[in-house]
């Protein structure tokens, strides 16, 4: 089995989102047909009650901010009705992928990949493109560098260094040509930045000494409290030296259990200040929660009684705005709103979240029922732990655990039974937009390199230097990084896959891709817009699915999906 879960295409899927191409949304959305009321404006101050709920203040001002909008009440006036949201296969079928020297020739296509994109995010007030190609002007060389671009540097470099055919076409890019003009600091960035990638090599190639030399210039502990690149550098250089060293890979496992109390998984799943500050701070988490919970209330306009299963509640603050809008739906008024919330750990933060969530839902008045699905293992899952009744519309929502299982296939299989057999309505995913599952090392290096880089410079333009970007860093960043470098097999279980790949999986069960409406996507861009940071945020559709990226950079999508 170890070869078909290694395997980069994750089913038999073959990833093509390695370089993104997606439909850009500009300031109009194009009209996609009916579409559905949100909330309104003027019923906001009057539901917007005080309660003691994590992070509902900042939730509350952005709430009330976006439907009190002109734009978004000239958008209300114009929609009418509510739009009905529009097989497991042999693993053993799937063609394996040829084996190749570590640093193949695609490797290096891969890289060059991520240089050709440099020119896809263009923000007025940073950069001038001209010309049919969007060639930049000299504008580059008087601004700092982010962190992406300075590893494209680094990138463009280590590429004429490996490359046997002298070719020289990476000189002719306009971020290469500027390199003289740069500052000392970016310069050493730029070298720290080649070194960590040609590190990478070596230990493809197993040259261990040749590797640990370059990685003494890339893990020095001061850089882990430097500039993004030099502290997105730092935490891959440790995890190279484990994936060099297996004594030291399973030391620090081991003093990992016996002295950091810190758990990958149940941190990204359960409610945590830490959360809390990323869920105020970075614009992804509030953008996707508002389209995906617009795109549920299209889907239930006129149901009566709904069920929602989460199966990452954390908090459960996302679920305020459901119940706001549910509580104002005179015409037909909700009779029982029941959210479900499955987990395989912290019941007690589950249970403190449904607590909080009930008596909001009483404020609202508002009738509730909130219960609690344990299971040691999601093997143990089954359709009846969820006691639907024939008269509920259900809806799934799973928010970033699906990536979780990809190590354990049969995991995924029989979630999907399970959605299926309790027939779901729809089913909404929020997941990691990245090609990380190579069994390619130096591919998964590289794809995970940049995906860091972009989200290391996010974290410090939204939140800051403070001490919750470096426990955001130190613990969630370090640990999936860690993860998907020094482990293989099973051991290796954070495997973030693109829509894609999720595409080619959701077919199999006779699933389909919905498309999101307007009022979904015009959600999504009045929330970005809130945010400080918001003008460096990207928001493109690949097909049907939003992607949300970070100057250009895909980060996180959001899909819906319905059973045929």
């Amino acid at each position: 089995m170890e070869n078909i879960i290694d395997d980069f295409h994750f089913y038999g899927a073959e990833d093509n989102y390695s370089s993104f191409h997606g439909e850009g949304l500009s300031g109009e959305v194009e009209n996609r047909g009916n579409q559905a009321q949100f909330y309104g404006g003027d019923d906001c101050g009057e539901l917007m009650t005080e309660h003691p709920f994590p992070g509902y203040d900042n939730f509350k001002e952005n709430f009330c901010s976006v439907v009190a909008t002109p734009a978004f009440q000239l958008c209300e006036e114009e929609i009418e009705k509510f739009m009905e949201v529009s097989a497991k296969k042999n693993l053993d079928d799937v063609p394996k992928q040829a084996n190749s020297h570590p640093v193949s020739f695609a490797s290096l296509r891969l890289l060059s990949n991520f240089n050709n994109r440099f020119n896809r995010f263009t923000p007025d007030n940073e950069r001038n493109f001209n010309g049919e190609n969007g060639k930049e002007t000299e504008k580059l060389g008087c601004r700092r560098l982010s962190t992406e671009e300075i590893l494209r540097m680094g990138g463009a470099i280590f590429i004429q260094s490996s490359q046997k055919t002298g070719d020289s076409s990476i000189i002719g890019q306009p971020y290469f040509s500027s390199f003289s003009n740069r500052s000392d600091k970016e310069r050493e960035e730029i070298e720290l930045a080649q070194n960590v990638l040609s590190s990478a090599e070596k230990v493809a190639n197993q040259q261990f000494d040749s590797a640990s030399k370059l990685l003494n210039l890339c893990d020095h502990p001061s850089l882990k409290h430097g500039t993004p690149l030099e502290r997105v550098v730092y935490y891959f250089a440790e995890a190279l030296r484990e994936k060099i060293n297996p004594k030291i890979r399973n030391f620090s496992s081991h003093m990992m259990q016996e002295n950091d109390s810190f758990d990958i998984k149940d941190a990204t799943t359960t409610g945590n200040s830490t959360n809390l500050v990323t869920y105020q701070g970075i614009p992804f988490p509030q953008v996707a929660y508002f389209a995906g919970i617009q795109a549920i209330l299209e889907e239930v306009a006129k149901e009566k009684r709904i069920h929602i299963i989460d199966f990452a509640i954390r908090d459960g603050v996302h679920w305020t705005m459901l119940m706001q809008a549910l509580a104002i739906r005179y015409e037909d008024p909700v009779q029982l709103l029941k959210i479900t919330a499955v987990g395989t750990t912290s019941k007690s933060k589950i249970e403190k979240t449904g607590e909080r969530l009930t008596s909001f839902a009483d404020t609202l008045k508002l009738p509730f029922s909130f219960k609690i699905v344990m299971v040691q293992d999601m093997l143990e899952l089954e359709d009846g732990h969820f006691e639907v009744e024939s008269e509920e519309a259900v809806v799934v929502y799973l928010p970033f655990i699906l990536r979780t299982m990809i190590a354990w296939p049969n995991r995924l299989d029989l979630l999907m039974k399970v959605v299926k057999d309790i027939n779901a309505r729809i089913m909404v995913v929020n997941e990691i937009e990245g090609s990380h599952n190579s069994s390619n090392f130096v591919n998964r290096f590289i794809e995970s390199l940049f995906f860091f880089g972009a989200y290391f410079d996010c974290v410090e333009a939204c939140i800051g230097s403070n001490q919750e970007r470096s426990v955001i860093e130190s613990n969630y960043f370090r640990h999936t990084i860690r993860n998907i470098i020094a482990n293989e097999g099973e051991h290796r279980f954070m495997r973030h896959v693109s829509i894609d790949i999720w595409r080619a999986f959701f077919a199999r069960f006779g699933m389909r891709e919905t498309e999101l409406s307007v009022s979904s996507l015009y959600q999504a861009r009045l929330m970005m817009e809130k945010f400080a940071c918001g003008a460096s945020c990207t928001l493109d559709m690949n097909k049907k699915c939003m992607i949300l990226g970070w100057k250009g950079t895909p980060l996180h999508s959001l899909s819906v999906w319905k059973f045929r």
